[in-house]
């Protein structure tokens, strides 16, 4: 009896181990070879950087992959995170408004490599755009840049003394596959050089790649729109002077309508503060980051030591700038506030009505300066 148990028990066991491996056979079958990391053993062996520029030209290109994307809504060409910033970054960049000042045109083609995964764009000319040099000219060229990305600029020579410049220049982007490229929003900004001070802005031209139809060669003429320069946002701020003590009080309260610079449409903003002699930075303060908002609410206060005969040389500089955790910190906006040589008028006038009104808390809105 118990030896016919024992039988009965290996045969079950043997039964189920025999169940187990061909269901793992079936599983592999249906699946890719994986690597140990698991990810799919068929990978490229070398990445080229983004924004590559060259001069040599491209095969031509083996379209199988439209079958995938040409019938697409833009807005579900793309999956996971990359559809989600695609989207977003669309509801950041689409304007179809008119310009509100005339700063001329810009005349470019794409074109798309689906079988190297290069998008090739081809800056061909601009036209009727505004002098900013003495002489009625402009010395134009353009910077492009692929958002959210932008720390790989490229950018076209210069053409001197011309309002209707010929560049003919040709960049090529390597590495980007199609679903990852309608991710990304092409900027082309023309800025006039100068020699001695900082290029002027001419104008920029945003074109979201998720409404570009690649199955075909487009050409664009777009109107340059100015750049929003005032859209920076405001801050609210008050200012207080204590002659007995010599303690000058700046309190940040809040701002609103801050410049989008994530992509998300949002930004991470705080408040960086320096007091100044001359041009001379002495004392920083910092708020604290806010998270994912263009109205936040700082109420922080920063005290600074100033005796009575220096309040009237001395300066607050105030960058309200965006966090960011991989790059850079950038700079949204700023203010100089200040009895001589202020940003603004107000600025100026705010800390004028401070030295007049001693002990007295004067609150006032600022609107943020790009630079």
């Amino acid at each position: 009896m118990f030896e016919g148990l024992k039988n009965n028990t290996i045969s079950k066991l043997g039964v189920s181990r025999f169940l187990s491996q061909s269901l793992a056979q079936l599983e592999t079958a249906g699946t890719p070879n994986k690597t140990p990391s698991g990810t799919s053993s068929n990978l490229a062996g070398t990445s080229i950087p983004e924004g590559k520029s060259a001069g040599a030209t491209s095969p031509a290109p083996q379209n199988k992959a439209l079958q995938n994307v040409k019938n697409e809504h833009p807005s579900t060409a793309t999956e996971g995170a990359e559809g989600n910033r695609s989207i977003s970054l669309v509801d950041m960049y689409i304007d179809n408004s008119e310009p509100s000042e005339n700063v001329g045109q810009i005349h470019f083609s794409l074109e798309y490599d689906f079988q190297n995964t290069t998008l090739i764009l081809r800056i061909i000319q601009g036209k009727e755009l505004p002098a900013k040099d003495l002489s009625g000219t402009s010395d134009p060229y353009v910077r492009v840049t692929l958002l959210p990305d932008k720390k790989h600029r490229l950018e076209t020579k210069i053409k001197r003394r011309t309002l209707n410049p010929r560049w003919n220049e040709t960049f090529y982007f390597e590495g980007f596959p199609i679903q990852k490229l309608q991710s990304r929003v092409l900027h082309l900004h023309v800025f006039d050089y100068d020699r001695f001070s900082r290029d002027d802005s001419i104008g920029e031209v945003f074109l979201p790649l998720c409404q570009v139809d690649f199955s075909e060669k487009p050409s664009f003429w777009k109107a340059l729109k100015p750049p929003a320069k005032d859209k920076c946002g405001e801050l609210l701020t008050s200012l207080c002077y204590h002659p007995s003590n010599s303690i000058l009080t700046l309190t940040l309260l809040k701002a609103r309508n801050l410049k989008a610079k994530d992509i998300n449409g949002k930004s991470d903003p705080y408040v960086k503060v320096w007091l100044q002699f001359g041009d001379k930075r002495i004392e920083k303060r910092k708020t604290a980051i806010f998270k994912c908002t263009l109205n936040p609410v700082f109420n922080d206060t920063f005290s600074f030591n100033v005796p009575w005969e220096k309040i009237r040389e001395c300066s607050l500089d105030v960058m309200v700038m965006d966090f960011d955790n991989i790059g850079r910190n950038e700079l949204i906006g700023r203010i100089l506030l200040a009895g001589k040589n202020g940003s603004g008028a107000s600025e100026t006038k705010h800390w004028q009505d401070m030295i007049t009104k001693p002990r007295q808390t004067i609150v006032q809105w600022h609107r943020l300066k790009p630079e």
